[in-house]
């Protein structure tokens, strides 16, 4: 068991985060950081808090406290809109794609917050199925392509730092071996990644470490080193209960 990181140079630095929907109490004291190039998995049964902590980065929760500091600059306390402006992108469960609109105007919808977003082509490079598909509606295209496509979308904003919820969720093995693919690609690009994620065999394949999530808060700190032990992985299993 590995502490989670708490050191200076981290692009990502949650401390003390407590989180609530409503009157309900979910977050209770969340520690964790990521350093700039790394990815970073949320792994713990459904109901833990994963998705909660995402939607807490990225401002979507009613009520927030603690800490959660991006490239030196505290987030909590700002709206949304300027957190996305920051440097972060975030891609939910839902994917949120527009039907009736084609794939190539779902991707030039989002507007460009910094400067060092990828351009059309440079994502039709990175995902050649959506510049196949680039005149398509969103209605039209697979679960798979539409993860691409709400993947992708985030690209062209200028963000550094992307929030993954559930990538692989109800996709076919071949389709997960393609977003694993795409996730790699990104990060070899330099994006730091947080995922949520349930498939474990997926998330220990590309994550640098993960971070077990339970009752609200982040337990325990499993290095990539530490992935390679079968007692380790055992007791992951047992932790998102599969």
């Amino acid at each position: 068991m590995r502490e989670p990181d708490t050191k200076s140079d981290a692009l990502l630095r949650v401390s003390g985060l407590q989180g609530w929907y409503g009157d309900s109490h979910v977050l209770h004291g969340v520690d964790f950081s990521v350093r700039k190039g790394e990815l970073a998995t949320l792994v713990g049964r459904n109901g833990a808090g994963k998705t909660t902590i995402l939607r807490a980065i990225i401002g979507l929760l009613e009520r927030r406290e603690g800490s959660i500091v991006m490239s030196g600059r505290e987030l909590i306390g700002l709206p949304p809109e300027q957190i996305a402006r920051e440097g972060i992108g975030y891609c939910p469960e839902e994917r949120g794609i527009f039907s009736a609109l084609s794939v190539e105007e779902n991707l030039v919808l989002p507007p460009a917050l910094k400067e060092g977003g990828m351009t059309v082509d440079e994502i039709y490079r990175l995902f050649p199925n959506l510049r196949e598909r680039r005149r398509n509606s969103g209605a039209k295209l697979s679960g798979g392509e539409q993860q691409m496509l709400a993947i992708a979308r985030i690209m062209r904003t200028g963000c550094e730092l992307l929030l993954l919820d559930e990538p692989t969720e109800g996709l076919a093995p071949v389709i997960v071996q393609q977003i694993e693919r795409v996730v790699r690609d990104l990060k070899q690009r330099g994006f730091t990644i947080v995922l949520v994620e349930q498939n474990l065999h997926f998330a220990t394949s590309v994550s640098d470490h993960l971070l077990v999530v339970e009752h609200g808060q982040v337990i325990e700190s499993v290095s990539r080193a530490q992935m390679a032990d079968p007692s380790v992985l055992e007791r992951l299993q047992a932790y998102v209960g599969v």
